[in-house]
């Protein structure tokens, strides 16, 4: 009654509420920035009371269909409109129609089956939208986006994206970003992309290289940044179609998910170099089948402007045969900055080496480099202009052998060896001369010893095993020590010239103003951790929440009867796991009587009359009876089922709005109707209709479906036949 009592209030109140305080009611989260978030509610429709004070409003991942003419109406400074992961299949033509302001829709992952240019019209300060992952099979006769002016970025397709159009991006000229996810992509009528004169980044995931190669023909000039996606390489014969990339400006070419064969990389080597403008090439979570040993001879023209080269998480499934790359020395001697991270590498050719004459950034990270190896790779004469070099998360183990094989570099500055396991380091190392930066954290360090370089001006050794650093580094400037042993900051004396230093996550108990002076300069900024400083506060403080926080758990449970639920959830647990029939000896009654309160005087006045003192005479269980006093209700109430040969539910409004009632129908279910026999006898003492019934009598209203019921009629001369019928239920 309470709960029933409570909503009807706060309906009334909402009728009086302005439209403001009702969005925020349906919105929870509207901030003081005029942002609200309404993601994730289950909302059904776009709530009411949107004013024009909202700027951001974020309802994804709802249930909403529609989008109809007055929803948006009033947010006229909307800046931001997030509608992606809905089940949106219909927009009203002119919902969009007092937007002029936004400038990010997302339509995302929903169920539109087409895109009307209607939609976009009015929205001429649009720079972002997104509306890939719908269901159109195409844009359309014409370009839905003609009046997109300001458009910067532009994300289409979907599984079912099947054709691109002439005049389908008509109005576009400048794109910062066009992702077309075209998996299924079977036709492009050539120029459709060609009204746009420059697009930065251009996003395509295709499967067909007779599509990509229209599509490549329309962006030769216009594409400054090529990002491939899930197109296979594998047959030589259809590579020929690619030979048009030769003539494109691009600047970077991305492959991402794509599949090469050693029939096929020469030719794609070819292509790219070729490319009069190409800087760098990226290939990342690809597959190569073969093993380097490429059936046509590469030819070497050595790109005048190919500098960067990036290889990450390449899958080579026999990368043990793999050969010495012979054949692609010549392509390599001018990149300047090359990574191959994550890709099995355990080891770089001399020879390759030694070719990479202009190489001044390597990131050989995530391999399988071990120290012999390393010594191999860094051959003399290899990497001669090498300034950075990581070789962190790879199998090396001697630190004195890794600083001996790179000893030669004379312009490495910058030494990642992070996630190595070096243990124990020795007294005497030889380093790079111009070494300014080591990175030896996560290496398994106990102690640090004059290995460690005294050239250097940076060095991060957390997360070692480090208890004290007493190394004398005359020109250090940043020092990293984070998550060590350390008791005491290291002495001021020993790193004259300090400019930073991280030093948390240690065993620091104390230290003085003096150790935080270098040479009489005093250290201007200290940032340290609350507990740090503060340890036995925020002990002090963890405690006294800990104990408000069951403090309260207490008083909320004796307020609301949690106990008395517990108990009551126990004692249902018991009567589930007790024998579904008690044994015949036990059975002391022919019918346990389930009635409310309300029904009493008929059930104590009539029915039991009526029975008890038939011929022979029923004996029934009544609560308030029978029950044995001082015994908790629901164990009563599981007893006197089980002494019952049959359960007597006499059933009205009242007895439907009766928690009592309910229960007895929960303790009684695993006996009564689980077993599909007639021990559950119904009398109906007024007509109720089952969609009345609440819902948490569910099992009631099942009953009620499949099983035959006795009423109670209101004419006298029908009620001496529901008595009998009544008796020969009971003795059934």
């Amino acid at each position: 009654m309470h709960t029933w009592k409570m909503w009807a209030i706060c309906t009334a109140l909402a009728a009086y509420l302005p439209e403001e305080q009702v969005l925020r009611q349906a919105c929870l989260s509207c901030d003081a920035t005029q942002s609200c978030n309404c993601s994730f509610m289950g909302l059904d429709f776009i709530p009411p009371g949107l004013t024009g004070k909202i700027t951001v409003l974020n309802l994804a991942h709802n249930r909403i269909k529609v989008i109809r003419t007055h929803d948006l109406q009033k947010a006229v400074n909307l800046r931001t409109l997030l509608l992606q992961s809905n089940q949106i299949s219909s927009i009203d033509e002119d919902s969009f129609g007092s937007q002029g302001k936004l400038e990010l829709l997302d339509l995302s992952n929903n169920s539109l089956a087409h895109l009307s240019p209607v939609w976009f019209g009015p929205l001429f300060s649009l720079q972002h939208l997104r509306i890939q992952g719908n269901s159109y099979s195409d844009l359309g006769e014409s370009s839905p986006f003609s009046s997109l002016r300001n458009l910067s970025s532009l994300h289409l397709g979907n599984p079912q994206f099947s054709i691109i159009r002439q005049g389908n991006f008509e109005g576009i000229v400048f794109l910062n970003t066009l992702r077309i996810d075209g998996d299924n992509l079977s036709q492009y009528e050539p120029g459709s992309l060609k009204s746009i004169r420059k697009i930065n980044h251009m996003i395509i995931s295709i499967r067909r290289i007779d599509v990509f190669s229209a599509v490549i023909r329309d962006l030769l000039h216009s594409a400054i940044w090529l990002d491939v996606r899930k197109l296979a390489f594998s047959v030589p014969e259809k590579i020929q179609l690619l030979r048009i990339m030769s003539s494109s400006f691009a600047k970077k070419i991305s492959l991402k998910q794509c599949l090469f064969t050693d029939a096929t990389v020469p030719e794609i080597v070819s292509i790219l170099e070729g490319m009069p403008k190409l800087m760098e090439v990226e290939m990342k979570d690809c597959t190569l089948l073969g093993t380097g040993k490429w059936y046509k001879q590469i030819h070497a023209n050595q790109s005048q402007s190919l500098r960067i080269l990036t290889i990450e998480n390449l899958s080579i499934e026999e990368f043990y045969l793999f050969t010495d790359l012979q054949s692609v020395l010549d392509l390599l001697s001018l990149f300047r900055k090359v990574t191959v991270e994550n890709t099995k590498v355990f080891l770089v050719p001399c020879k390759l080496s030694q070719h990479l004459l202009s190489l001044e950034y390597l990131d050989l990270s995530a391999n399988l480099l071990g120290d012999q190896s390393l010594e191999h790779s860094a051959c003399q004469g290899a990497w001669p202009s090498l300034q950075t070099l990581n070789l962190s998360q790879n199998s090396l183990s001697d630190l004195k052998m890794t600083g001996k094989s790179l000893f030669h570099l004379r312009n490495l500055n910058l030494l990642d060896i992070s996630e190595n396991n070096f243990g124990e380091i020795p007294d005497m190392c030889e380093w790079p001369e111009n070494l300014k930066y080591l990175n030896l954290s996560s290496t398994q360090i106990p102690k640090l010893t004059t290995c460690i370089p005294s050239t250097l001006e940076v060095l991060d050794v957390s997360a070692n095993n480090l208890q004290d650093f007493g190394l004398q580094l005359p020109f250090l400037k940043e020092l990293y020590l984070t998550k060590n042993h350390l008791k005491t900051l290291p002495e001021a004396t020993d790193i004259p010239n300090l400019v930073a230093m991280s030093i948390s996550r240690n065993k620091l108990n104390s230290f003085s103003k003096e150790e935080l002076t270098v040479r009489g300069a005093q250290v201007g900024s200290v940032q340290l951790s609350l507990m740090e400083c503060h340890r036995s506060l925020l002990v002090s403080l963890i405690c006294t929440l800990v104990f408000l926080f069951i403090l309260i758990l207490v008083v909320v449970g004796y307020k609301y009867h949690a106990v008395w639920y517990m108990r009551m959830t126990w004692a249902w647990l018991q009567a589930k796991r007790k024998p579904k029939r008690a044994p015949t000896k036990d059975i002391c009654y022919d019918a346990f009587v389930s009635y409310s309160e309300n029904d009493s005087n008929w059930v104590e006045n009539i029915m039991v009359q009526q029975l008890e003192q038939a011929c022979p005479p029923f004996r029934l269980c009544l609560h308030k009876r029978d029950f044995v006093p001082g015994k908790w209700i629901v164990d009563n109430i599981i007893d006197s089922i089980e002494k019952s040969h049959k359960t007597l539910f006499v059933l009205s409004e009242h007895f439907v709005q009766s928690e009592w009632c309910k229960y007895e129908l929960d303790f009684s279910h695993f006996r009564l109707f689980d077993e599909n026999n007639d021990v559950a006898i119904l009398i109906l003492l007024e007509p109720i209709q089952s969609q009345a019934i609440p819902k948490r009598f569910c099992k009631l209203r099942k009953i009620m479906n499949t099983k035959t019921y006795l009423e109670w009629p209101p004419d006298e001369e029908q009620q001496q036949m529901f008595w009998e019928n009544l008796k020969a239920a009971l003795k059934s």
